[in-house]
């Protein structure tokens, strides 16, 4: 075989096991990576009600979404890495600064559950039904789907925190 017959089947090989990373569409990747900063977020955002929470069902909530949102980023980094997408590892700005918001807040329980328990998980919710449904890869919808009930039941926690505060 010559160099370059060699070379040409280097080549070949590389290519096909480039095109078996199984690609997924732009609105997949999309959504990784929206998961992917909300995981991260959510980490941290539970670490920060484990420090700065001033009610035990605070900082236990935020040791349930470290445990929780830490064990669902494990599962969709295998799964991106899997597909060939990259995810980010850092939290983007404006997750930054509504994490700042919320550590910087007079009544920090009353408004970590309202921004972390409430609203965000309210949006990763309605991110992941979405997914769960209409993603175009099927093992992005299982993960969607599988997850779904972990924010779910978030949400429906702090609900529960906020009407035992009497708001």
């Amino acid at each position: 075989m010559t160099t370059i017959t060699r070379f040409s089947a280097i080549l070949c090989g590389l290519a096909w096991a480039a095109s078996a990373q199984a690609d997924v569409s732009k609105q997949d990747e999309a959504f990784l990576q929206q998961a992917a900063a909300g995981g991260l977020y959510e980490v941290q955002a539970g670490h920060l009600a484990q420090q700065k929470g001033t009610s035990s069902a605070v900082q236990s909530f935020g040791s349930t979404l470290v445990k929780d949102h830490t064990a669902a980023n494990a599962e969709l980094k295998a799964l991106a890495s899997s597909k060939g997408v990259r995810l980010p590892t850092t939290l983007p700005n404006d997750k930054t600064q509504r994490l700042a918001n919320v550590a910087q807040a007079k009544n920090f329980d009353q408004t970590f559950i309202d921004e972390v328990g409430l609203n965000d998980h309210a949006h990763d919710i309605g991110l992941f039904e979405k997914a769960s449904r209409s993603a175009d890869d099927a093992q992005v919808r299982a993960f969607a789907a599988k997850t779904l009930p972990a924010l779910q039941a978030h949400r429906t926690h702090a609900l529960g925190m906020k009407k035992n505060q009497g708001q």
